[in-house]
């Protein structure tokens, strides 16, 4: 690639640089794949993304360098910022006075996911702090992956609204213990001050933000239609200076818009939606996300060493993930059988989890390099293989209104394309 790249430039010479073109065609052919792979075999179009995302950084695509900084690191933090707000969005805390349980449903499956993970990775011999940052990492499910998921099947249900709040809310804690734990690895902990004080900063700096970009779209609901195009710039141009801020603070970009999707939610019960107008520069960007985790993570250094450690983690976040939301099932609403697959629908790992790992690579020049070595090749993973879990989840609990297999998308005459 490296190679190619530099014949290229001895004759072209565009005039946004050769890093755009590189990545317009990337993104043309992930935009192909993704489309193929969901027709002909039913699976979501993220898996097409992720794969040509990782072809390309197997290939050495070098339109991603580790770790994140620069334009990459803010075009991630705005995917994730768009996708945790509007998830934060359709969460109604008015639900949680009514049925409790779902809280702790998600707090048990949380604190058994970072138990579990952290005890099999200290098993292995991985270092305390490593082993305690992954586990963290581990946490955070992906309301990216799944919402691209319930999109492309057209899934709706118990399960899949318990799958999208559980996500969602595992996220919440993730970013809130890693964006503090990051800024205070090489710090000693004499009592539980010095833990609690970093996690109290984050969390109300995010707060503040959130409260005040809540706020701001709150009043531009009330003068602008939620329908309309500037209303669509105008949130996007709030989200992005709100994440932009947020980090400058201290806080954390992604939990701030994911606390104002949710205080927005309350200030405006009504249902609302994302018009058509940002929805297509919202897929972009979506897309644009996916690809960039695939091919930062493909270019991580495997070996077999590294292939163990990964296969630890994946396997204790999949059963604590299964085990978790299971135990608590008890008075929340689902079944046991539908409590599986919600648990099984969480199993993704995507942009979020990279976000927590570059925050870590760029706080510990020592610590960072141990936990992305073995955190990429996880998330690379569960990218592709916990999207086609969830899509299985969605299709086995019998919550998607389109049928599984070859062809199941293909535009019938007189259909419009979606």
């Amino acid at each position: 690639m490296n190679e190619i790249m530099a014949i290229w430039a001895d004759w072209i010479r565009p005039s946004a640089g050769l890093p755009t073109v590189q990545w317009s065609l990337l993104l043309a052919v992930a935009a192909v794949a993704g489309h193929l792979v969901q027709r002909f075999t039913g699976l979501p179009k993220v898996v097409g993304y992720s794969l040509v995302g990782t072809l390309a950084g197997l290939a050495g695509f070098t339109g991603a360098a580790w770790p994140l900084q620069g334009i990459g690191l803010f075009m991630l933090e705005l995917g994730v910022t768009v996708v945790l707000f509007e998830a934060g969005g359709r969460i109604p805390l008015r639900w949680f006075r009514h049925n409790p349980m779902v809280l702790l449903q998600s707090l048990v499956e949380s604190v058994l996911t970072y138990v579990l993970v952290f005890q099999a990775l200290r098993w292995l011999g991985v270092q305390l702090n490593v082993a305690e940052a992954l586990a963290l990492v581990a946490m955070a499910a992906s309301p990216a992956v799944l919402g691209r998921v319930v999109i492309d099947t057209r899934a709706s249900g118990p399960v899949t609204e318990r799958a999208m709040v559980l996500s969602t809310l595992s996220t919440l804690y993730a970013l809130t213990l890693c964006s503090a734990r990051a800024g205070v690895m090489h710090r000693p902990h004499n009592d539980w001050m010095d833990t609690a004080y970093p996690i109290l900063v984050v969390l109300g700096l995010s707060i503040v933000v959130g409260a005040l970009l809540a706020l701001a779209l709150r009043m531009a609901l009330r003068v602008m239609s939620p329908a309309s195009e500037n209303t669509s710039i105008l949130f996007l141009a709030l989200l992005a200076a709100g994440a932009a801020l947020a980090a400058h603070f201290g806080g954390s970009a992604p939990l701030a818009a994911l606390l104002g999707g949710m205080l927005l939610k309350q200030l405006n019960p009504r249902p609302w939606a994302w018009p058509r107008q940002l929805g297509s520069a919202g897929s972009l960007l979506t897309m644009l996300m996916f690809v960039l985790v695939s091919v930062v993570a493909a270019g991580a250094d495997w070996s077999m060493a590294v292939a163990q450690l990964v296969a630890a983690f994946v396997l204790a976040r999949m059963l604590a993930k299964l085990l978790g939301v299971s135990a608590a099932n008890w008075g929340s609403g689902l079944s046991w059988r539908q409590a599986m697959w919600t648990g099984t629908a969480m199993l993704p790992m995507s942009s979020v989890a990279l976000l927590l790992v570059s925050q870590f690579s760029a706080s510990s020049l020592t610590l960072g390099p141990q936990i992305a070595r073995i955190a990429l090749p996880a998330i690379l993973l569960m990218e592709v293989l916990g999207a086609a879990a969830a899509t299985l989840a969605l299709h086995r609990a019998r919550e998607s209104s389109r049928p599984w297999g070859p062809d199941a998308t293909a535009t019938q005459p007189g259909e419009l394309r979606a």
